[in-house]
């Protein structure tokens, strides 16, 4: 039987080796993050079949169509990216003497090892049971992009929920106008399908958009709040406030949006590549795994 260190390492070299994009392998979130796709495909649908190719204002058509479509473009884009992009994995196995040593701390100075992945945690990392890694600057881990929110992706994900968000709203508009139109006229001219098929898809569809609605806005308020406070929701959780020396909040925003204020920050496209940025990621320092739990630099 292997040990926990070569399970530690086998299972990081074998993510290193079988892709080069971060993907968590987790049915549950396989399967909400298919949904998440799923649904919005089923906006589509709607808000193009039933409301707006049958519509006789052409202009109304083609403006709401483009403004839908290019925020729900977005909007997937931005979930692919808070998906495939590493969080800020911490290397798995690294909890090694020579690590140690490799990172000149200053003599007091106390470092702690992560029993279940077998390395140095850095400040303000935490443990996920899902993704089986430390992640720095870990928020909480959402099954609806299948991966952690973290140091490294939490632009997309409140990229994501603002979208999501945006369409909701829309969608929800065009449904008040579409159902006001066709009160007034006759109810087979305003879609191509019977009048119940139509009635019975722009309810779902209000249903979907109300929820949505509500639910990404919530999250989106939730992640601005945390990323201005500096302040993680795990770290809301236990208590961890006060332990760090916290940035003002127009520095944090920067930091998490990657630069000064611009368009990029509203751009999930910003930095293309979702391979794993530090080549870390994929080697493991060799030597002997430590067995403390924690160790203190000895004073010189």
């Amino acid at each position: 039987m292997k040990s926990p260190v070569h399970r530690c390492r086998d299972v990081e070299h074998g993510r290193g080796q079988a892709s080069a994009m971060w993907f968590i392998r987790d049915a549950c979130g396989i399967i909400c993050a298919v949904i998440t796709w799923l649904l919005v495909f089923y906006a589509e649908f709607v808000v193009l079949f039933v409301m707006l190719l049958p519509s006789k204002n052409l202009t109304y058509s083609i403006v709401n169509g483009t403004l839908f479509n290019t925020l729900a473009f977005l909007a997937l884009a931005s979930h692919l990216r808070a998906m495939c992009t590493d969080p800020g994995a911490v290397p798995k196995g690294n909890a090694t003497k020579e690590y140690i040593e490799s990172l000149q701390l200053k003599p007091g100075q106390v470092v702690y090892k992560c029993p279940k992945c077998c390395s140095i945690k850095p400040d303000r990392a935490h443990h996920c049971s899902v993704c089986k890694r430390c992640i720095r600057k870990m928020d909480h881990h959402c099954p609806w992009v299948n991966n952690c929110v973290g140091e490294n992706n939490q632009k997309y994900f409140v990229l994501f929920t603002m979208y999501i968000a945006l369409i909701s709203l829309h969608a929800l508009v065009m449904v008040v106008f579409h159902f006001l139109n066709c009160f007034e006229d006759d109810w087979t001219k305003c879609s191509s399908f019977s009048p119940p098929a139509t009635v019975i898809l722009l309810i779902l569809l209000c249903f979907e958009g109300l929820l949505f609605l509500i639910f990404t806005s919530v999250m989106f308020g939730t992640q601005v709040h945390s990323i201005c406070t500096d302040e993680t929701g795990i770290e809301r959780l236990k208590g961890e406030t006060g332990k760090w020396g916290k940035v003002p909040c127009w520095e944090a925003m920067q930091m998490a949006f990657g630069g000064p204020f611009s368009l990029s920050w509203c751009s999930p496209f910003a930095g293309l590549s979702c391979k794993k940025s530090p080549p870390e990621h994929v080697s493991v320092p060799q030597g002997d795994i430590i067995e403390e739990d924690f160790i203190e630099i000895p004073l010189e």
